[in-house]
């Protein structure tokens, strides 16, 4: 592909940030309900999300909805040594506070290990998305080493506006595809052999 990651984080991002904040408000409504209602959430125990920033699409409804009944885990950054993201339990939004690169992070010290999770769906941002289920993130590769670790375990979902669906996007091969991804007018199920597999402890383990 001609045009290279960081030329669309660019453009991406400005078109982002662009947002009115009601269009926000509203297109977020609509895209968590929208994964609120999929099989991939109704059937998971422990869900990741994340502090959404700079017009990112909002978790709050997931968050009310999920933390009656499961397990809601926000990562944490640790940079140096590989820059990982750790999971910690959250559950009040108030225990989220400005950490690295100036996103919301848990304050909590109850760390999840991934070979804990159970039955997970990680809940992933990023700039732009495609129905196969490629993403562009912000450029850390945070989200690929998680979703790299937690593949044995989870199941993943890309949350975006429906601007941000392009058919291709460039690709490497540490990059990691989601199983689902979510606008405010599509749901998208871009590998459909792993979404319809049942979940770890239900007859299957998610493969690409």
């Amino acid at each position: 592909m001609a045009v290279s990651k960081q030329s669309l984080r660019i453009a991406l991002s400005a078109c982002r940030a662009a947002l009115a904040s009601d269009y926000v408000a509203v297109a977020s409504c609509a895209i968590q309900r929208r994964l609120l209602e999929s099989h991939l959430y109704r059937t998971c125990d422990d869900l990741v999300l994340y502090a959404a920033k700079d017009n990112e699409v909002a978790v709050d409804i997931l968050f009310s909805d999920a933390v009656r009944s499961r397990r809601v885990l926000f990562p944490k950054v640790h940079v140096g040594g590989g820059s990982q993201l750790s999971l910690v339990r959250v559950t009040d939004l108030s225990q989220l506070a400005p950490g690295a690169f100036g996103i919301l992070e848990p304050t909590g010290t109850e760390i999840t290990p991934l070979a804990q999770l159970r039955r997970p769906l990680i809940c992933a941002p990023g700039l732009a998305f495609s129905p196969c289920g490629q993403r562009l993130g912000r450029g850390g590769g945070f989200y690929d080493r998680l979703l790299r670790d937690a593949a044995p375990y989870a199941l993943s979902a890309g949350l975006g506006f429906s601007f941000q669906i392009l058919d291709r996007l460039p690709e490497a091969p540490h990059d990691r595809r989601l199983h689902l991804i979510v606008t405010q007018s599509a749901l998208f199920t871009a590998a459909p052999e792993a979404a319809a597999a049942a979940l770890p402890g239900q007859g299957g383990i998610p493969t690409w």
